[in-house]
């Protein structure tokens, strides 16, 4: 047993491509590939389309459809996919043993890989399911009273307005909320929208950092630094920044964080993390019973009883296979395969963006729409003579579909897409 323990353990400390131990060739080859981008600029990278004909092939996705819902969830390259394989065998062949003696000791590694990616504290990190219930964790955990306010706005994600609504109701907190009419592509617009806001009662400013809907990218450290300067402390939603943007977490300044990691991290469907300012994870309450709920253990967030290690144990393959591309590397050539196709149809009659195409504002998604066309209409027509899938945003002040490509998109899709917009708009 000590010997499987240790072997284990060894296997999950292993390097970025060294740990892609389920395809040695495929390794090989995306290590060939990357050394030869090794001095060059992500920018020009971004353009090598060689280098990325090879990361496409390291994925498994469908040729019946071109998917660009990849903001709601992305599809796991294939070693991801082998390795939770892998690791649902061996929990089968024994569960109880295999589960709690063997693979709870991954646990611990994997921190310490998702603290090196996020530039933290692996103290300050928790493994959960998905954006939802880390910052769920958060919201649910913070000692508010009544009549303590909280900022966020319209176009956070859903399920994050409704958890502050029902604290509203249940605490009687005052839930504040702004209306965004994006693009916007000034940051000191957005900070001071948040700080018309703030009044003495003000506890929290929730903030995402990449909105889901049109893709746009928040100055959350602007943010942040305002709210401190005031006492207030911030959650930032990182659900689709995290794993796509090239950042450390302590670069935003914010207190709290939350992300789901099977979205451009391509991790595991059905994993997440949570962050916390190391002082400050004594005063929030587990959001599932702990015994030391009042603890400075990070952990006391990760009681939830039996979980999917194999799951757990995807994420490390995943974050491995990010950064054997290299985080800049795949921020610059998602930005350019958004760039790509948005910049070909915005000067069509009838075709709007909803989204900046400007580097400091967007990255992966874009929204679009026709005019005299109904978004769900339009998404509905791409998918039905296209075989695109994309999905329509149709919320508050938002009407458009979402267009969001990954680094296994190639470009003829990207050319079909344009080639759709052209044919509906005319």
């Amino acid at each position: 047993m000590q010997k499987n323990r240790r072997t284990f353990l060894r296997n999950m400390g292993m390097g970025a491509i060294g740990a892609l131990t389920t395809n040695s060739l495929f390794a090989e080859k995306i290590q060939q590939a990357s050394a030869r981008l090794q001095n060059t600029d992500p920018l020009q990278a971004a353009l090598d389309e060689d280098y990325w004909s090879i990361i496409q092939q390291a994925y498994s996705v469908s040729p019946d459809i071109i998917n660009f819902n990849n903001g709601g969830v992305s599809p796991s390259p294939r070693i991801v996919q082998d390795a939770v394989e892998k690791y649902n065998r061996m929990s089968n062949q024994g569960p109880s043993y295999y589960m709690w003696r063997i693979l709870d000791k991954g646990r611990e590694p994997l921190r310490q890989k998702l603290a090196a990616l996020a530039g933290c504290d692996a103290e300050e990190i928790a493994v959960d399911r998905n954006a939802t219930e880390a910052l769920n964790t958060v919201i649910y955990g913070m000692d508010l009273k009544k009549g303590d306010e909280v900022i966020g706005s319209m176009h956070d994600y859903p399920n994050m307005m409704a958890a502050w609504r029902q604290r509203a109701q249940r605490d009687g907190i005052v839930y504040k909320q702004i209306t965004f009419n994006f693009p916007i592509e000034n940051d000191e617009e957005i900070v001071n929208e948040y700080r018309k806001l703030i009044t003495p009662k003000t506890k929290v400013i929730h903030v995402t950092h990449v909105v889901n809907w049109v893709g746009q990218i928040m100055p959350v450290r602007k943010i942040s630094e305002m709210a401190h300067q005031r006492g207030i402390e911030v959650i930032c939603d990182s659900a689709h920044g995290f794993g796509l943007l090239d950042f450390k977490i302590p670069d935003l300044q914010c207190d709290y964080l939350g992300t789901s990691l099977h979205k451009f991290l391509s991790a595991p469907i059905g994993s997440g993390m949570l962050w916390i300012k190391k002082e400050k994870i004594p005063k929030i309450w587990p959001l599932l019973c702990n015994d030391n709920p009042r603890s400075d253990n990070i952990r006391k967030f990760e009681t939830i009883g039996t979980r999917s290690f194999p799951i757990e144990q995807g994420i490390v393959e995943a974050i491995d296979f990010h950064n054997a591309i290299g985080p800049k590397r795949k921020e610059e050539r998602v930005r350019y395969l958004k760039n790509y196709w948005a910049e070909k149809v915005q000067p069509l009659k009838k075709v709007k963006l909803h989204t900046s195409l400007k580097h400091d504002y967007s990255c992966a998604i874009c929204g679009v729409s026709i005019d005299g066309i109904e978004s769900a209409a339009l998404s509905g027509m791409l998918f039905d003579k296209y075989h695109i899938h994309t999905t329509a945003m149709v919320y508050a002040n938002v009407n458009c579909v979402r267009v969001t490509p990954h680094v296994y998109t190639a470009l003829k899709e990207l050319d079909t897409l344009v080639e759709a917009i052209k044919e509906l708009s005319a």
